[in-house]
């Protein structure tokens, strides 16, 4: 008989087209050893070139699929993705606070291709409902300024950027440095307000890179489920993300997705 591998829950929206979203959450969590269980916040038409519709399920599908999983099966992890609305938002973090496990905000405002996922409506509910529940949120800069008003033009103000976050009641934040010009290396800052972990890594010349928030965010899940302490997670994830991209490919006519696949051919 197999052992049975920690029980990760995405709760992010669907994307046709494979790269991000709920797809690439449940490729993320089986190349790094957990079991991906979802609940499926909105459906998009997306493919390489964007977002062509968005449809939002109801509060009470969300909480229904929500209950159906975590009741009988368990989690070990939770990582939230696309949550589209207050109501949903709202609903969500209600959940969130009754669960016994570490959580993942990914608070996603916008595609990789600049479509919004987030009503501006639902701020807010993020900053003071779903914030609190984290025990790790991963924003990249444009998602900080969202969120804080916070701009990023240099790395130095990332520390500032991470404060801002963190008045929301996150326990530890990851601000994503990915597209701050920092010459050959993407850097990113972990930190809860008293230790910092400042994580570099390669820059490499990819345009392929749909998905890397949704990617990360999960692999930081997988890592708390399997028992790493967040930073250890936050480094095992990046680690893997990087490699991702790295080996991220061509898909349609516009941005390919990264390589979920790819420590798995090594």
């Amino acid at each position: 008989m197999t052992t049975r591998p920690p029980l990760v829950l995405t709760v992010a929206g669907s994307d046709s087209g494979g790269g991000a979203g709920i797809q690439a959450d449940l490729k993320a969590m089986l190349a790094l050893g957990v079991h991906g269980m979802s609940v499926l916040t909105a459906v998009t038409a997306q493919n390489s070139r964007g977002v062509h519709g968005v449809w939002e399920l109801s509060e009470e599908a969300v909480r229904a699929q929500y209950r159906a999983v975590v009741d009988d099966i368990g989690v070990h992890a939770v990582k939230t993705g696309m949550l589209a609305t207050a109501p949903l938002v709202e609903t969500v973090a209600e959940l969130l606070a009754d669960t016994d496990a570490p959580v993942v905000v990914d608070p996603v405002g916008v595609s990789k291709h600049g479509d919004p996922l987030l009503a501006a409506s639902a701020l807010e509910s993020v900053r003071k409902r779903l914030l609190p529940t984290a025990t790790v949120a991963t924003p990249n800069l444009d998602e900080v300024t969202q969120l804080t008003g916070v701009r990023v033009e240099r790395e130095t103000d990332m520390r500032t950027a991470a404060e801002a976050v963190l008045a929301y009641g996150p326990r530890w934040v990851l601000v994503k440095g990915g597209h701050l010009p920092t010459g050959a290396e993407a850097v990113d800052l972990l930190t809860d307000g008293t230790k910092e972990h400042w994580l570099r890594a390669p820059r490499h010349d990819n345009r392929h890179t749909h998905g890397t928030g949704c990617t990360l965010a999960s692999a930081v899940a997988a890592g708390l489920a399997r028992g790493l302490a967040v930073p250890e997670a936050v480094r095992e994830a990046k680690a893997y993300v990087t490699g991702a991209i790295a080996a991220g490919f061509a898909l349609g006519e516009g941005i390919g997705p990264v390589d979920h696949g790819w420590a798995l051919r090594r």
